[in-house]
C-alpha cells in the first residue's frame, strides 16, 4: 500500500503576484480547473489513497473545493498553518501527529510524471530516513542544486553553487518521522533544513527522474504546465495515454 502524500501548499506565491493576492497558488486555474484538483487526479492515478493539506496563506479556499477528499476518490485531511506561516518543514512538523511513519512530501506547485511506486520502492530497498526524488537538470529549466554520487545525495544547497551540481531537487519526497528529531526544538524552518542534516547523517537517498519536472511556481511555469496538461488530456481522449 502507498504511503500519504503531503502536499506542502502554504505559500504566499510573490512571483505570481498580482493574480495571488486574492487566491492561492493551488486555486489558479489550469487547463480549466484549479491546479490542486489535476495534482489529486494525478496522485489518484499513481495508486495514492490518503492525502495530507499543508495549507497556509487562503488556505481555506483549498479546503473549500476540495472538502474530504471524496469527490476525487481519496481521503484528504488538512494541517493549516495558523496565524503565522511555519515554512516547508514546519508545516510538515506539525501535521507528524496525524501522519504515518512515512510518508511522501511533495510542492503544492508541481506537477510530477515519476512513478510514485517506482519511488517507493527505491526508498524501501535504501532503508533510509529520506529519500529526494532528483532530475539531471543541468541548469535547464532552473538552477541545479543538487550533487549525487553511489546513489545518495551528497550536497543540496539552494543558494551556494557547488562542483558537480548536475541535478536539481524534483519536488517529491519521502520521509520517516524519525527524520524530524533533529528539528525538536524548531518550530519555522524550511524542509531544506531536514534534508541537510539527513545528509550530514549519511541518511538521505536519491532516485533519478527521467523526465522533466512541471511547476507553476512563476508565469513561464505556469504556461508550461497547462500546455502539457492540455495535451496529455487529449492524449488521453484519443486512448494514447502518456
Amino acid at each position: 500500500m502507498m504511503p500519504s502524500v503531503v502536499i506542502l501548499a502554504g505559500g504566499i506565491a510573490t512571483r505570481l503576484r498580482p493574480i495571488t493576492e486574492k487566491i492561492p497558488k493551488a486555486m489558479l486555474t489550469i487547463a480549466g480547473e484549479p491546479f490542486i484538483a489535476h495534482q489529486l487526479h494525478l496522485l489518484k492515478n499513481n495508486g495514492v489513497s490518503k492525502i495530507m493539506i499543508c495549507a497556509g496563506y487562503l488556505g481555506h479556499q483549498i479546503e473549500e473545493f476540495v472538502g474530504d477528499g471524496s469527490k476525487f476518490g481519496l481521503s484528504v485531511q488538512y494541517s493549516l498553518d495558523g496565524e503565522k506561516l511555519l515554512g516547508t518543514g514546519g508545516a510538515i512538523k506539525k501535521a507528524l501527529p496525524l501522519l504515518e511513519e512515512e510518508f511522501f512530501v511533495m510542492y503544492g506547485d508541481s506537477y510530477l510524471t515519476v512513478n510514485f511506486k517506482d519511488v517507493y520502492d527505491s526508498f524501501q530497498a535504501n532503508s533510509k530516513l529520506g529519500l529526494m526524488t532528483i532530475y539531471q537538470n543541468l541548469d535547464a529549466w532552473d538552477k541545479s542544486n543538487v550533487v549525487f554520487k553511489d546513489g545518495q545525495i551528497v550536497v543540496y544547497d539552494k543558494k551556494k553553487k557547488a562542483e558537480g551540481m548536475d541535478y536539481i531537487d524534483y519536488g517529491l519526497g519521502l520521509l520517516k518521522k524519525e527524520a524530524f528529531k533533529a528539528m525538536a526544538d524548531q518550530e519555522i524552518f524550511d524542509l531544506s533544513e531536514v534534508y541537510q542534516d539527513l545528509i550530514l547523517k549519511k541518511q538521505l537517498s536519491g532516485y533519478v527522474a527521467s523526465e522533466r519536472f512541471y511547476e507553476i511556481g512563476s508565469h513561464h511555469g505556469l504556461e508550461e504546465t497547462e500546455k502539457y496538461i492540455l495535451v496529455k488530456k487529449i492524449d488521453t481522449v484519443k486512448g494514447e495515454g502518456r
